[in-house]
């Protein structure tokens, strides 16, 4: 049997794959989009998307670690990849549409599944609560980033 941690990294890291469907095109949308002069942390937000996706990562393989196969754990388990499914949309939906508004829509839908996940969890274990703490600091930064990006490209909001 396939241990569960190589079932819930292999899963995580074919649903980040979906960020490949990001073409030459959007990205130059979004490299000409006019940024806070604030935003100087930039070149490390890939760095804090592999902090955020391993602490999922590893918080959804202590939660089956308590109580695997059981129905409460499997609907976890789904929440868990609903998360992860509206964090990676996020990009590849705002620049294929071109829409900042799209963008902050999937932000804010992540940033509410990410707390619901988080109580649901809670009384699971700590731990597992604990290790979605970089999402749940990190998705109000990106999505008040994405507002503001609106606010100084209102031709692309």
């Amino acid at each position: 049997m396939i241990p569960s941690w190589i079932i819930i990294g292999a899963i995580t890291f074919c649903i980040a794959l979906g960020s490949f469907f990001i073409t030459p095109r959007d990205i130059k949308w979004f490299a000409h989009l006019s940024r806070p002069r604030w935003l100087v942390f930039e070149p490390l937000i890939p760095l804090i998307w592999t902090v955020v996706f391993i602490g999922g990562a590893t918080s959804a393989y202590v939660v089956w670690q308590k109580n695997p196969g059981s129905l409460i754990t499997w609907l976890l388990m789904a929440l868990y990849l609903l998360l992860e499914i509206i964090t990676v949309a996020y990009i590849p939906v705002m620049l294929r549409f071109r829409s900042l508004k799209a963008g902050e829509i999937l932000g804010l839908m992540g940033l509410i599944s990410g707390v619901v996940l988080a109580i649901c969890v809670l009384p699971i274990s700590g731990l597992a609560a604990l290790l979605l703490l970089p999402y749940l600091v990190w998705t109000p930064i990106g999505t008040y980033t994405t507002d503001e990006l609106k606010e100084l490209n209102p031709q692309d909001a």
